[in-house]
């Protein structure tokens, strides 16, 4: 608890870290939002004018009002994203699953356009100095470098994050203020008329309104990163950051208002507003911030992977921990499907201009469903009703807004973003679905039973000793409970005597750290259980976690794990450990439906890619037998079938 609350505490350095891992995406969209909003069109006051008031108040509703202000306080024990809000509400309703689904597959997809248009659009500066410089292989060499070095971890590059998006931000925000100096009367772009004047009144205002959708892209990263800066530095670091983005754009509004009546001709106000003498420097800083942004992107969807591989809706997959600093891992096989992701937008649309119809559509469904998940988290709150039903539908009525106007992409690149978001979310259903139908066969029954038979077993010489301590995995949630294959297993499949039989179940937390055992002594000595609590963010390395709670045990008296041989047992050898898993195979019967049938498809399909179940908890595999279960699905009373003496 104590932890948690350090996490909320303001501080010179958490505001430091805070400018260099949750304000890359949303603080390189000066690089492509304005180009985007004027694109082919004649530059004009009613243009330059209405863009600049939508930026402002979609800054302000959706980056500054729903997420600084209100989703922050959605935090579980210090910890933010859309899997940790699923936690904190998923016992209002069964259904909220989808919604979290759905939003994280979209982030995981905007993972793989995040990196390509803010690096094309900082490389594209050098156009100016080389006009036929081909960027896409530069472009495709600096990802693919970004995607090496995740394997050695970046904690050490994540210290020099701070001081230089401090350095990005500030001069943008310098940048800016040179022009708006010069034109003051700029700011009157703030009233919302201009905005309420462009949405109405001007050609393809559909168009622009996707464009300017753009410049709040990185506020899911404000949410998600929560834990790693703690809510008050994300807060006061915003004034800064807005401050800063505000005056870049009113800045390039003023460039644009100086020469009305012209068109951009694919040049980017962005690097226009810079002084001759400074743009080879403001290239190389937009570069860098570029490179910082997609790195936050990418380290955030590695955390992403993990919350999912925890919470059973993401095939397990292998997570490595590069160093010791909090919230670094990698996750290989994620790393290659993000890069490849990566590899085909930069191939498929080349240049940022085209990326940008790509981009957005998936950060805006994100969006949607977080809407959803924190109205139940205010209603758990116990906020009043009307003051929910009025945040949930402003917000609704303005994210189905945009995606409306962001739905004029899919023709034009946005298909893409629907593809990648539909292949993840089908991998996230398939692997929660497969496991509910799973869950539906597997037998329980009374553990009581079989205490005579288990302790009999224990004791009889005429069995050879199978083990001298057996341990089984139980997805039973009571203690008075057990599958029912557990007990074949010992007592038919081959009769395994040992002499302490263990049974680990781990239940998964909704708190994000919690890391806590329970021990229950079902037949003395002779059966015991243990009860892992661990958080969603918990690595669950069951090896090591049993190891230490049988050490705790033997401290205490509670159990003997010596050798019962009797040529082992005088020099106190501790006895050998082992473990049996069952992999419980999901028979393909006709009295699935046809949807899941195809679930099933897909998981065994899935079931290659990923890993086994003992590497999957940690297990040492040299003292692991895993046996093969299947799940009868078709009873056998409805089978007919006639016997003939000949």
């Amino acid at each position: 608890m104590e932890k948690h609350k350090n996490l909320n505490r303001l501080s010179s350095a958490g505001l430091l870290i805070s400018l260099g891992i949750i304000f890359g995406d949303i603080g390189t969209s000066p690089l492509y939002v304005f180009k985007a909003i004027v694109g082919d069109n004649i530059i004009s006051s009613d243009l330059i004018l209405g863009g600049l008031s939508c930026v402002f108040w979609i800054l302000t509703l959706q980056t500054t009002i729903k997420y600084v202000l209100i989703v922050l306080r959605a935090d579980n024990k210090g910890e933010g994203g859309i899997f940790s809000l699923y936690t904190l509400v998923k016992r209002r309703a069964k259904w909220l699953i989808f919604p979290a689904m759905i939003g994280g597959a979209a982030l995981l997809a905007d993972g793989m356009i995040t990196p390509p248009i803010t690096v094309s659009s900082a490389l594209e500066g050098l156009n100016i100095y080389f006009p036929e410089l081909p960027t896409v292989p530069i472009v495709l060499f600096i990802i693919t470098c970004l995607f090496i070095i995740q394997r050695f971890g970046t904690s050490i590059v994540g210290k020099v994050f701070g001081p230089l998006m401090f350095i990005w931000f500030s001069t943008m925000g310098v940048l800016g203020l040179a022009y708006v100096i010069q034109q003051p009367d700029i700011f009157r772009a703030i009233n919302p008329y201009y905005a309420i004047n462009i949405l109405v009144n001007y050609p393809n205002a559909w168009v622009i309104l996707g464009a300017v959708f753009l410049c709040t892209t990185g506020a899911e990263a404000l949410y998600s990163d929560l834990g790693h800066c703690g809510r008050s530095n994300i807060r006061v670091s915003w004034i800064f950051v807005k401050a800063c983005l505000i005056l870049n754009y009113f800045g390039q509004g003023v460039w644009l208002l100086q020469h009305q009546g012209l068109t951009l001709n694919y040049q980017n106000p962005f690097y226009l507003i810079m002084p001759d003498w400074f743009l080879v420097y403001g290239i190389g800083i937009a570069t860098i911030a570029a490179i910082i942004a997609s790195q936050a992107m990418i380290s955030g969807s590695f955390t992403l992977i993990s919350e999912a591989v925890r919470l059973n809706i993401w095939p397990k997959v292998r997570i490595n921990y590069p160093s010791n600093q909090k919230g670094q891992l990698y996750v290989p096989s994620a790393n290659f499907i993000l890069w490849l992701g990566c590899m085909v937008v930069v191939l498929v649309f080349q240049e940022s201009r085209h990326m940008e119809a790509a981009y957005g559509l998936a950060i805006n469904i994100t969006f949607l469903m977080t809407t959803i998940l924190i109205g139940y988290f205010l209603d758990k709150k116990h906020l009043p009703k009307y003051l929910i039903v009025f945040f949930v539908s402003v917000f609704l009525l303005l994210e189905i807004t945009l995606l409306i106007s962001n739905g004029v992409k899919i023709v034009h690149g946005g298909w893409l973003t629907i593809i990648l978001s539909s292949i993840l979310f089908t991998v996230m259903l398939s692997w929660w679905w497969a496991r509910k139908i799973k869950n539906a066969y597997v037998r329980f029954v009374d553990i009581e039973h079989y205490y005579p038979v288990l302790q009999d077993l224990s004791e009889d010489e005429s069995v050879p000793r199978y083990a001298s301590q057996l341990v089984y995995l139980t997805s039973a949630n009571f203690v008075s409970e057990i599958e029912s294959k557990i007990i074949y297993s010992i007592l038919q499949k081959k009769p395994k005597r040992a002499d302490v039989y263990w049974l680990v179940h781990v239940d998964v937390r909704d708190e994000p750290f919690t890391n806590e055992y329970k021990v229950t002594s079902l037949i003395d000595k002779k059966l015991i259980r243990i009860d892992f609590r661990l958080g969603f963010r918990v690595e669950q390395r069951i090896s090591l976690l049993l190891r230490k709670v049988i050490e705790d045990m033997v401290k205490k008296g509670e159990i003997d794990i010596f050798s019962r041989y009797d040529s082992l047992k005088k020099y106190k050898m501790v006895g050998d450990f082992k473990f049996v898993v069952l992999q419980k195979v999901i028979s393909r019967s006709n009295n699935l439906s046809f949807m899941q049938k195809i679930v099933v498809d897909i998981y065994h399909v899935l079931r290659r890619f990923s890993l086994s179940e003992e590497k999957g908890f940690g297990l040492d595999s040299s003292f692991v037998t895993v046996e093969r279960v299947p799940l009868m699905i078709a009873e056998t009373e409805d089978i007919t079938i006639k016997r003939v003496d000949s």
